[in-house]
C-alpha cells in the first residue's frame, strides 16, 4: 500500500514510565487518536514507524525511554456537515452563544461519531458565523463536555472571541459549576480534592489517580453537598483545573462515583424500583441511563463588553426525575436544595 505523508520529517516520541509494556499500536493510538488502530497497524507494517531506528511489529512491547518515530499519512480535513438538530440556546449575541448540550451527543466529529454532533448542529444554525481557530472539524467549539454530560457549552462566533475565551480557560478565569448525583455520601459537607490525574496504567480509554511523576498532572476539584439521601448525595462541583474526566475520577476516588457512570462507577443505569427498594420488572425502563453529571453554571468575562457574566443551564428532565424519586423514597433532610 502506498501512503501519502504529511512531511518528510517523522514525529518523534519517547516512551514514558506510564507507557512501559504497551503494544506499539496501542501507544500510537493514544498519541494519535484521530487514526484508527487498524490504520496505524497498516502504517507500522508499511515501514512508517521505527523504534530506536528499527522496524517493529504492531504487537511489539515498548520499554522505558525508547524513541518512537512515525511518519503519518495525511487525513482529509472537512468541516462537519450541517445537521438540523435542535439546539437550546441559553444566551446569544454577536460574539458568542451558550447552548444547553443534551446528553448522548458528542461535541465534535471523531472516530465512530461522524454525524449527530453538536458541531454539525452549530454549522446548521449559525452557518459561517463561527470561529475557525479550533480547526475545520470544531467550528465555534471553545471547550468540550463528555458525551453523556449535559449542560452549558460555550460557542465562539468569530476568531477574536475564540482566542479571548480560550485564554480565559487556559488561565483558569472561567468558573465552571457542575451538578452531580453520586452513589454514597461524602463524609464532609464540603472539601477540595487535590490529586494528580493521568492515563490509566492498563486501560488507555480511562483516567486514574497517578501519584508518580510524570504519569499524572495535578488536578483540583471542590465539592459541596447540597442534599443527602440514603445511599446517595447531590453535589455542587467546581473543578479548578480541566483534566480529562477530572470530576468523575476524583469523586470515584473518594468512594462516591457519579451515578450511572459505567466507566468509573460500574453501572450504566438505575430504575425507579431500585431507588424504591423494589425488585424491577424486566420491562421497566431505566429512570436514568447516563452519568448524572450536568454542567450547571458557566461564568466568564465577555470578550466584547469585558464584563463578568454567568449563564445557567437548567437541570435536565432525567436528573430531575432521579431527584424526585430520591427526595420521596430516600430523603434524609434537605441541606441546601439546588437553586
Amino acid at each position: 500500500m502506498e501512503h501519502r505523508y504529511l512531511s518528510e520529517q517523522p514525529v518523534e516520541l519517547r516512551v514514558g514510565p506510564a507507557e512501559v509494556g504497551w503494544r506499539l499500536d496501542q501507544f500510537l493510538v493514544y498519541h494519535f487518536p484521530q487514526y484508527t488502530r487498524a490504520h496505524l497497524r497498516r502504517i507500522i507494517t508499511a515501514g512508517g514507524v521505527r523504534v530506536d531506528d528499527r522496524g517493529c511489529k504492531p504487537a511489539y512491547r515498548l520499554k522505558l525511554g525508547q524513541r518512537v518515530s512515525v511518519v503519518l499519512p495525511e487525513i482529509p480535513r472537512q468541516s462537519p456537515k450541517p445537521e438540523n438538530i435542535p439546539l437550546e440556546i441559553l444566551y446569544e449575541d454577536e460574539w458568542l452563544a451558550v447552548i444547553n448540550k443534551p446528553p448522548g451527543m458528542v461535541v465534535h466529529p471523531s472516530r465512530g461519531h461522524w454525524s449527530g454532533t453538536i458541531a454539525g448542529a452549530l454549522v446548521y444554525h449559525f452557518g459561517g458565523r463561527l470561529s475557525s481557530l479550533g480547526g475545520p472539524t470544531r467550528p465555534g467549539v471553545v471547550h468540550r463536555l463528555d458525551r453523556d454530560t449535559s449542560g452549558a457549552l460555550l460557542v465562539a462566533k468569530h476568531d477574536l472571541a475564540h482566542s479571548q475565551l480560550a485564554r480565559q480557560f487556559h488561565d483558569r478565569v472561567v468558573e465552571k459549576e457542575y451538578f452531580a448525583i453520586v452513589v454514597g455520601t461524602p463524609d464532609r459537607d464540603r472539601d477540595v480534592i487535590s490529586l494528580p490525574i493521568g492515563v490509566h496504567p492498563h486501560h488507555r480509554e480511562k483516567m486514574a489517580i497517578r501519584t508518580i511523576t510524570p504519569a499524572g498532572r495535578m488536578a483540583e476539584t471542590f465539592y459541596e453537598v447540597l442534599e443527602r439521601f440514603d445511599g446517595f448525595a447531590a453535589l455542587r462541583v467546581v473543578p479548578k483545573t480541566g483534566r480529562t474526566h477530572q470530576i468523575r475520577v476524583h469523586l470515584d476516588h473518594i468512594g462516591c462515583p457519579v451515578l450511572c457512570d459505567k466507566q468509573y462507577g460500574g453501572r450504566a443505569s438505575i430504575s425507579a424500583s431500585e431507588i424504591r427498594r423494589q425488585v424491577p420488572s424486566p420491562s421497566e425502563e431505566p429512570l436514568l441511563a447516563r452519568q448524572a453529571l450536568h454542567a450547571w453554571r458557566l461564568g466568564f468575562i465577555h470578550p466584547g463588553t469585558e464584563k463578568w457574566m454567568k449563564v445557567e443551564a437548567p437541570l435536565p428532565a432525567d436528573i430531575l426525575r432521579v431527584l424526585e424519586e430520591l427526595r420521596h423514597y430516600r430523603s434524609l433532610g434537605v441541606k441546601s436544595p439546588p437553586s
